[in-house]
């Protein structure tokens, strides 16, 4: 009775549509950390961040040591790293976990910057109407941060034999 119930519920639509919803938060979060981590190498994008990495308590150190170009490459390549790691749940769930983890401390920093950088609020209107750059540039990386959380503790559960798993990724 529980095995046929158990194949029922893997059948049903809730099910099917879950588990499609795993897929493209996990390799949606992984294509878009590989995608703005391959722009970092431009130039556009390098000048992009640098007022908002300028204005961070936890990046401003930065251009002290690198110059624009090369702190967004290195970025960039700490993103597409961080993508690959978290594309390898199939075969690696701690190294995927990893990733996870590592995109949690990186959209978390990026987040702060909301608080650090001038113009995230919308002149004459403030707090809660961002302005379309930083302001709402900056609040798609809450969704990221939702979905490096969920991968880390997915990839954390698929990497222990004694979980019970609810999802197939």
């Amino acid at each position: 009775m529980e095995t046929r119930m158990m194949n029922e519920d893997t059948d049903s639509l809730g099910y099917k549509l879950e588990n499609a919803g795993a897929l493209v938060i996990r390799y949606g979060l992984v294509i878009v950390l590989l995608w703005v981590g391959s722009l970092k190498f431009t130039a556009y994008e390098a000048e992009g961040i640098q007022g908002l990495v300028v204005n961070s308590p936890f990046t401003s150190w930065a251009y002290k040591v690198f110059s624009v170009r090369s702190f967004a490459a290195l970025l960039g390549v700490i993103e597409i790293l961080l993508g690959i790691l978290i594309a390898t749940r199939p075969f690696a769930p701690k190294l995927s976990a990893m990733g996870s983890l590592g995109a949690i401390f990186m959209f978390l920093v990026t987040l702060s910057f909301a608080l650090t950088t001038p113009g995230v609020w919308q002149p004459g209107y403030g707090f809660p109407f961002p302005s379309p750059f930083p302001g709402q540039f900056l609040a798609k990386d809450l969704l990221l941060l939702g979905a490096a959380i969920w991968t880390a503790g997915e990839a954390l559960r698929a990497a222990d034999p004694m979980t019970v798993r609810t999802t197939r990724v």
